[in-house]
Parts: C-alpha cells; structure tokens; sequence
C-alpha cells in the first residue's frame, strides 16, 4: 500500500544514516511481498476482517506512538475530514477491492496492476489539476497500458488461476489509489507523519469493519501460524515501518523521484510471488512486464528544469 506523500519530520524509528539506495531497496521489498503476505492471510481469514482489524490495530499503534513522542494535537477539523476521506479511499476501498481481488487473481499480477497507478495518476492530474501532460509521459502512458493487457490477455487465454472478476476489482483498486492521490494533491492536508496516519487507519478500519460483520463471518477465521505471521507482518512490518521508511525516503529525495521507484514494484511482485505462493511466470509475464516497467519510469522520472 502507497502512503500519502506528505512532508512530515521523520521520527528516529528510521535512521537518517541509512544510504538512499538501500532505503529505496528495503521500501520496495517491503511493498512488493506485502501482496504475497495478504494471499497467505486470506487463505485462512475472510478479506474485509482481515483488513479492518488490521487498520484498527494500525491506527492506535500510530496514534499511541504519538502519544508517546509527546506529539501535540495541531490537525483542525477540515484536516481530520480530509484525512479521513483519504483514509478511505487509499486504504479501505484501495485494499478492500485489492484484497477480494486476490481471491481471483495471482499475487504477481495484482502488483503489476496497481504498480501502474503512477501512470494514471498522471492522466487524471492533467485532467483535473492541469498538470503538464510531456510527450515522456504520453509515451509511458503507452507503454503502461499496453503491458499490463498483453500481461492480462496471456494469462485469461491460458486460463490459469487469473479470472476476469479479480482483475477488474485490482484495476478498481488502482483507480481508488489514484483517486485518493489526486485528492491530497487537490486540497493538501496539514504536514503530520503519527496523527496524520493514524487518524487514516483508524477512518479506514471504522468504514470496512461494518461491510466486514455484514457479509463474512468471524466464524471462517481459521487461528494458523501462517494467518498470524502473516497478519503480523502486514501490520507491523507493512502499515507501520514502511510508512516511516516511505516518508523518510521522501524527505530525502522529494515525491517525484521517489514515486520514480515504483518501476521496481512489478518485477519484484512477480518474483515474490513466486518464492511465496509457487505462482508460476510465463514467457509472455516477461515480456509484458518490460514495457510496463519503462512506462512507470517514463512517467514517474524527474523533469530537468532549465
């Protein structure tokens, strides 16, 4: 899961000594298996109980660090709506659709997918903020959508685990993410790295636990060493410590180069999906996954200014 781009001060959690290249390493790493840990924890839990007690158990972590830190309360009310809608749309809706997607859909693929949320986040930022649309990006854009359909098409021809229902619900959470992007870019909430995100989580594990009760039940959670190891890592490892890294690494780099690393994501979602799940890589994933990485770096690589 992406996290918001703000600008906060980043706590000593992670060290402002570790070089770039090996925070950018560690963040993709992180990023890219957390698709792999959330196919193993939905084997054994029901997707949206899963989710929510993970954004639950992940705001008051972040909120009771806060406290610790002795971090004063500086959010107005327009910033914990907007937070809260963020919250929703980056983490509830985003992951909700995500998670029942993985149902149906590879790991590996799953990534792939929402790994292009860069390339439409520039289509929309042309489209409702009047950012500049370069030939660079025109040709990203390109090469983006035309990878992930040949990636797509391969993969429901030889009809493997891939179905048509997971693959629309990843797109749909793709466009969640961009969504929520384009929101924060639009009305740009107060700086706030602990109560920020946490007000997030908390706005996010409220609004999925009523859907959660309603349509699962508590009933198919099956206690395994694996749902633990997994849930636990998606909370700790995931929602909490990649946050930090995230804001760290843009803090150094600044959002447009760091948003650049997203070309990393594909390949290295593809790969632990396969150390993770036994998911097999064809022939056609490689190719297909070449023109999608380039398309990410096209559009996500920093413009020179004279």
């Amino acid at each position: 899961m992406r996290p918001v781009a703000l600008s906060p001060s980043v706590p000593s959690a992670v060290s402002p000594g570790i070089p770039l290249p090996l925070m950018v390493g560690i963040f993709c790493v992180l990023w890219s298996s957390a698709f792999g840990a959330a196919k193993i924890a939905i084997a054994d839990c029901p997707p949206l109980l899963l989710l929510g007690t993970r954004f639950l158990m992940a705001g008051v972590l972040m909120l009771g660090a806060a406290k610790l830190q002795g971090a004063r309360w500086t959010l107005g009310r327009r910033d914990v709506v907007l937070f809260a809608v963020l919250g929703i749309a980056n983490q509830a809706i985003y992951l909700g659709l995500g998670y029942l997607g993985l149902r149906e859909v590879s790991s590996g693929l799953s990534v792939i997918i929402v790994s292009t949320a860069p390339i439409a986040t520039a289509v929309f930022a042309y489209l409702a903020l009047g950012e500049r649309m370069t030939w660079g990006k025109s040709l990203g854009l390109l090469l983006g959508i035309g990878g992930v359909a040949y990636i797509v098409e391969s993969r429901l021809s030889m009809g493997g685990g891939d179905h048509l229902r997971g693959i629309l619900l990843s797109v749909a959470a793709m466009l969640s993410l961009v969504a929520g992007t384009i929101l924060f870019k639009r009305f740009a909430p107060k700086d706030g790295l602990w109560l920020g995100n946490g007000v997030q989580s908390l706005a996010a594990g409220i609004a999925t636990m009523p859907f959660a009760l309603s349509f699962e039940s508590v009933g198919d959670v099956v206690v395994t060493w694996r749902l633990v190891v997994a849930f636990a890592y998606l909370v700790f490892i995931v929602s909490v410590f990649a946050y930090l890294l995230w804001f760290r690494i843009l803090a150094v780099s600044g959002a447009t180069a760091a948003s650049s690393y997203y070309f990393l994501m594909p390949p290295l979602g593809m790969l632990f999906g396969w150390l993770l799940l036994g998911e097999q890589v064809a022939f056609a994933d490689m190719l297909g996954i070449v023109p999608v990485v380039f398309g990410i770096y096209l559009v996500t690589r920093p413009v020179s200014r004279a």
